[in-house]
């Protein structure tokens, strides 16, 4: 089991950017983040196999979001360009990886989640 700190999010403007940070105490296969707006169900937003490199995006955010990785610091970004307002939503970072046959954006797959950051875009 893995700690996980995130940092950033807010209250930006429609076509804004934000990032978020994440760092976790120790090793995990994979990092990512999932977002959860009032009403809704969770959503996986991207996600990086952490030995990999390998990467993956919601299609509501592909072109728009990046996930990168700083191995040194044990820290997983999400870059947030071109926002919407349908991306507010509480952000979640999340980690370690479940028995099961999960895809790698499935919210299921993490055993670890961090306490979240909302993120807000106006109109």
């Amino acid at each position: 089991q893995v700690q996980l700190v995130e940092s950033g999010g807010g209250s930006v403007q429609a076509g804004g950017s934000l990032r978020l940070s994440c760092t976790a105490s120790g090793y995990t296969f994979n990092m990512g983040w999932v977002r959860q707006a009032p009403g809704k169900e969770r959503e996986g937003v991207a996600t990086v196999y952490i030995d990999y490199g390998s990467t993956f995006y919601a299609d509501s955010v592909k072109g728009r979001f990046a996930i990168s990785q700083d191995n040194a610091r044990k820290t997983v970004y999400l870059q947030m360009n071109s926002l919407k307002p349908e991306d507010t939503a509480m952000y979640y970072c999340a980690a370690g990886l479940r028995p099961g046959a999960y895809n790698a954006l499935d919210p299921r797959r993490y055993s670890d989640w961090g306490q979240g950051t909302q993120v807000t875009v106006s109109s």
